[in-house]
């Protein structure tokens, strides 16, 4: 019985457990199968690289303070965040992977990056 490539057809010729005709098809077909597949997900990911350059831009000395503005100007969505972290004393941070945001008075906000 020949074994047919799952990606071009073709019959595989070599090992039995040989699933693949070349790596060219191997590579094709892995690519198409773990390809973000929903929008929604390729979205959310681009959105969230997008707000950590922003914060890593923004914040070069690990801890600072900016505005609400500034961020907006630079496209930062408030609504994408990979964490929350609560303090003993009740204090909000938003994580976007290693950094941070947290509100202040008056529309500023602190930034930070966590220690790993």
């Amino acid at each position: 019985m020949k074994k047919q490539c799952p990606e071009c057809g073709d019959n595989i010729v070599g090992r039995i457990d040989k699933k693949f005709c070349s790596d060219a098809c191997r590579n094709a077909y892995n690519n198409k199968v773990n390809k973000d597949s929903k929008n929604l997900i390729r979205n959310t990911n681009n959105r969230l690289r997008k707000n950590y350059r922003i914060l890593e831009a923004l914040n070069p000395k690990q801890k600072t303070k900016t505005s609400r503005a500034r961020l907006i100007e630079k496209g930062f969505d408030f609504n994408y965040f990979t964490s929350i972290y609560t303090t003993k004393a009740g204090t909000v941070y938003y994580f976007v992977y290693d950094q941070g945001y947290l509100p202040l008075e008056g529309d500023y906000y602190a930034l930070v990056k966590r220690e790993s």
